[in-house]
């Protein structure tokens, strides 16, 4: 899949890899579950080696419910980096998650933002303030690798 953002005027980075992370349902009202922010908060979505350019969101094919638990995308030492924290109940089905608005359906790709991971930092989802109850999300990581051993797959965690 090639990408053509005129952001980036460099051949080498108009190709992005894509991977998929599809994560177990959110279940939180369970111990130890996705989605109990107490007792497994974070879920590795994608695991990362060296330096890479990553655009990410999410995709939300069941509605997530809860009280008022929040969930986010980032890296260890910054959680909310790459999607910010968001009420869960905020998403959807068929919302498009990549800011605090998730989108129904269609989202314009200005709202796609590009960061650097850098160190092999994994890329993890982090659920807090209370558990989310039900739901279910898969992510897209768009990415382009930055250093000779740059890459990213989907992480321990997640399915797809």
């Amino acid at each position: 899949m090639t990408i053509k953002d005129p952001r980036y005027t460099s051949a080498s980075l108009n190709d992005f890899r894509v991977v998929k992370a599809a994560p177990a349902a959110f279940t939180g009202a369970t111990d130890s579950t996705h989605g109990d922010k107490d007792n497994t908060p974070t879920t590795n979505l994608f695991a990362v080696t060296g330096d890479v350019l990553v655009g990410i969101f999410g995709v939300c094919t069941t509605s997530l419910t809860g009280t008022s638990g929040t969930v986010e995308v980032g890296v260890s030492g910054n959680t909310a980096a790459l999607i910010p924290k968001t009420t869960a109940t905020e998403i959807d089905a068929n919302d498009i998650w990549l800011d605090t608005s998730p989108s129904v359906g269609v989202d314009v790709t200005d709202s796609l933002s590009f960061y650097i991971v850098v160190n092999g930092l994994d890329i993890i989802e982090t659920v807090a303030t209370t558990d989310i109850a039900t739901g279910q999300i898969y992510y897209i990581c768009l990415w382009r690798p930055l250093s000779p051993d740059g890459n990213v797959t989907k992480g321990t965690l997640a399915s797809s």
